[in-house]
């Protein structure tokens, strides 16, 4: 069974400490610089949300208080989203299992595109389709938009333009592979200048594409 957390909302709808994932998105989905983090324990949350979000999201290693100026420099160690872009994720139901994904506005949580279920397939493959839509969805719109994803791996098939899983072919996985195939071949027939960025979970909370099945 998995642990429960405790996901502090620093800046939302109304800020405070809540128990399932599903409440924290209902406070800062389409929120605009939403900040929130979940802990482990009750007690570390609240330390967290007394302590604020400048200092609770500084992970640069800096002690978050200077000694010679006394002034904090949290803020300045968080990186800012863009929220014009694209934010893209999967939701899998069994890894190999059912596969769905879909890609949204980073600031309002729109949905711009959705696919599945597909099947049976894995997570990372979902990962990878999802970026590869997001960049023929925004070529057909004219669009340099940056496409967040929270997947390393997907990044790396998208860099060598090809896949490495162990999912076979066969005919309870053909509906996937049809779609990756064609990725691949559109990845290797296509250019395009929009930036993919690596989604910060730790520092920005979960991407907002998020399918909530935590």
């Amino acid at each position: 069974m998995a642990q429960a957390k405790f996901y502090v909302v620093w800046v939302g709808q109304q800020p405070g400490i809540y128990r399932t994932w599903a409440d924290c998105q209902a406070q800062t989905k389409g929120y605009p610089q939403a900040r929130f983090k979940s802990y482990e324990s009750e007690t570390e949350a609240r330390k967290a949300l007394e302590r604020g979000w400048q200092k609770s999201l500084d992970f640069s290693g800096k002690s978050s208080t200077s000694s010679s100026t006394g002034k904090t420099s949290g803020s300045e160690a968080v990186p800012e989203v863009d929220y014009d872009s694209i934010s893209v994720d999967v939701g899998c139901s069994g890894n190999p299992g059912i596969v769905e994904y879909k890609g949204v506005d980073t600031r309002t949580g729109e949905i711009i595109f959705y696919q599945g279920p597909i099947a049976k397939g894995t997570n990372n493959l979902g990962e990878f389709l999802a970026i590869v839509h997001g960049l023929a969805y925004l070529q057909k719109m004219g669009s340099n938009k940056t496409i967040y994803t929270d997947s390393v791996t997907a990044l790396s098939w998208l860099r060598k333009k090809e896949v490495s899983t162990n999912l076979v072919r066969d005919a309870s996985t053909e509906e996937i592979w049809l779609l990756v195939d064609r990725a691949i071949k559109w990845l290797k027939t296509n250019s395009y200048t929009n930036k993919i960025v690596k989604w910060d979970t730790k520092k920005w909370g979960e991407i907002k594409a998020d399918f909530g099945r935590k």
